[in-house]
């Protein structure tokens, strides 16, 4: 696994850092990891997310859409 040394961070930044990862119950270098994953994970769209929530739901399937007065066509005369 790589290695990553980041420089120049302020001091408020790291002191920052250390309250969200003691807020996590995480070290602050497993936070530090948690954020730059998150960081970089792709973004999942609106569909696939409740897709996915539906998934885990057990799902439930969907039937075509039954009208009980269908419309007409447009008649062109």
């Amino acid at each position: 696994m790589a290695a990553v040394v980041v420089r120049s961070l302020p001091d408020e930044t790291l002191r920052a850092l250390k309250q969200r990862a003691a807020r996590s119950g995480r070290s602050t270098e497993a936070e530090i990891r948690e954020i730059l994953s998150n960081a970089v994970r792709s973004p999942i769209a609106l569909g696939s997310a409740l897709a996915r929530i539906g998934q885990q739901l057990g799902g439930v399937e969907l039937g075509p859409r039954q009208r009980h007065n269908p419309v007409k066509p447009a008649r062109f005369t």
